[in-house]
């Protein structure tokens, strides 16, 4: 028997129907701000972006269980298209190995400051960068929460030249230029003990990879 299709997908729920013609993004939280500028920017109407915790930013190891967890629950509500806002962010290739068996695709490169810097430029400043330690406009609003207090610097303050004693300076990439911003991460940088640089990056190829979507 030949099985109509366009009549099958008309007799799907409404909603259903409509998750289909969407792209279920599946982001991590630290970027959420960025996707939604973006989306807004470009009239990225199309995208449903559903963002995971951000601290999970700190431990690397709880991401793929929850991105297998998301991908389950977005395709039982209907989801054909899906894309996951992650670089590797420290899963040893583990993300990769989920894309391959999901036939899902991923932002390019390593981590956030890659693509946020342009990954061609990242590798290309990599000699000169290898002592430094990346900011964010999140990590600079956010350093307590996801660098202090992970760490245990507030508990601990001793534990501070173990971490960061390796590390020449603190690198800023700053996705919008904002003065508070800045002083955020210059605090940061002092209280590290670091030198300071600050690089204005704006959404790197994280626009690109959204826009092709």
């Amino acid at each position: 028997m030949v099985v109509d299709q366009t009549k099958v997908e008309h007799c799907l729920p409404p909603q259903e129907r409509l998750n289909q013609e969407k792209v279920h993004v599946i982001a991590c939280g630290a970027i959420a701000r960025e996707i939604l500028a973006i989306c807004d920017q470009h009239g990225l109407h199309h995208i449903d972006l559903q963002c995971l915790p951000a601290i999970w930013h700190a431990y690397p190891q709880k991401i793929v269980p929850g991105l297998e967890e998301a991908v389950r629950d977005a395709r039982a509500k209907g989801f054909e298209k899906i894309f996951f806002a992650y670089a590797d962010c420290g899963t040893g290739g583990d993300i990769d190995r989920l894309c391959e068996r999901e036939g899902i695709a991923r932002i390019a490169g390593p981590h956030c400051y890659s693509f946020f810097s342009g990954n061609d430029i990242f590798e290309a400043k990599a000699d000169e960068d290898l002592l430094s330690f990346f900011l964010t406009d999140f990590l600079a609003r956010q350093f307590d929460a996801f660098v202090i207090e992970p760490l245990g610097l507030d508990r601990y303050p001793q534990l501070k030249e173990a971490y960061f004693g390796n590390y020449r300076k603190l690198v800023y990439l700053s996705q919008e230029a904002d003065e508070a911003l800045q002083a955020k991460a210059k605090a940061a940088a002092d209280y590290l003990g670091l030198e300071y640089e600050y690089r204005v990056t704006g959404y790197g190829d994280l626009t690109q990879s959204l826009r092709t979507l």
